[in-house]
């Protein structure tokens, strides 16, 4: 469980956020919500140890963030950020069994356990061909899940995710969207696309401009009034027949 408890954050004489508090059940699939601006990557920034909040206080399963060191919190909480690194000359095998360090001591090699680790999450993501790839010979989907296995071959409890599905194929964002719901761990993503947001996540967060508007469901946040003070647009939501599908259709903004 990931418990925020009035948490504020001020850089450079400017609050970024101010006095957040929620909870994520565990194993709930979360999304992030917000402008950009609206302060979704420094929320899990702090999560993860990156950004010092200037005040308040972040739990996991009721210990303080604080508490716990970055080689114990990389057993908890996997992180796929916005930059990954991935030109680096490695293959797709070197780059992923990176992510067993945080369970191995200073010069301890990889072992059995380590790879069969590996090839049970490359299988997951469907990369089991693709152990001897070069990285620069991956398209931009195939990068993404690769940074993702590696992410999962720590198995963490939970998996955080920076606006994951940018520069991504509207094919390679369904097919990673259905993929990390399948996961049987908690799952926390910044994410612009609202429909997605509706349609696949059962837990949202909606921050604007540094400050929690609603933490809930999907039809409790994506709501007409609450966009038009996130984003200053109007929709309109609509219930396919027969079906759990939410379509959200925008209506002319002026310019």
């Amino acid at each position: 469980m990931i418990e925020v408890k009035k948490l504020t954050v001020k850089l450079n004489n400017k609050y970024i956020l101010k006095d957040i508090s929620f909870k994520i059940l565990p194993g709930q699939f979360v999304a992030v919500i917000g402008a950009n601006g609206s302060g979704k990557s420094t929320l899990l920034k702090s999560i993860y140890k990156i950004i010092k909040p200037s005040s308040g206080d972040i739990f996991i399963n009721k210990k303080n963030i604080h508490q716990i060191s970055f080689a114990e919190l990389a057993k908890e909480i996997a992180v796929v950020g916005q930059f990954n690194y991935t030109e680096l000359d490695y293959s797709v095998l070197e780059f992923v069994i990176m992510g067993r360090y945080p369970h191995k001591t200073n010069y301890e090699r990889m072992n059995k356990s380590d790879y069969d680790i590996v090839y049970q999450v490359l299988d997951f993501m469907d990369m089991r061909g693709y152990v001897t790839r070069k990285i620069s010979s991956l398209s931009g989907g195939e990068k993404q899940r690769m940074v993702i296995a590696r992410a999962l071959v720590q198995q963490p409890k939970c998996l955080i995710l920076d606006e994951p599905t940018n520069h991504l194929d509207i094919k390679y964002q369904l097919q990673l969207l259905n993929k990390l719901k399948d996961l049987p761990i908690t799952v926390v993503m910044s994410i612009h696309d609202i429909g997605f947001a509706y349609n696949f996540f059962e837990h949202i967060i909606a921050l604007n401009n540094g400050e929690l508007i609603k933490s809930g469901l999907p039809n409790e946040v994506i709501t007409k009034p609450i966009i038009n003070e996130m984003f200053d647009i109007n929709i309109k939501l609509l219930q396919r027949q027969n079906e759990d599908v939410v379509c959200i259709y925008y209506e002319e903004v002026s310019l």
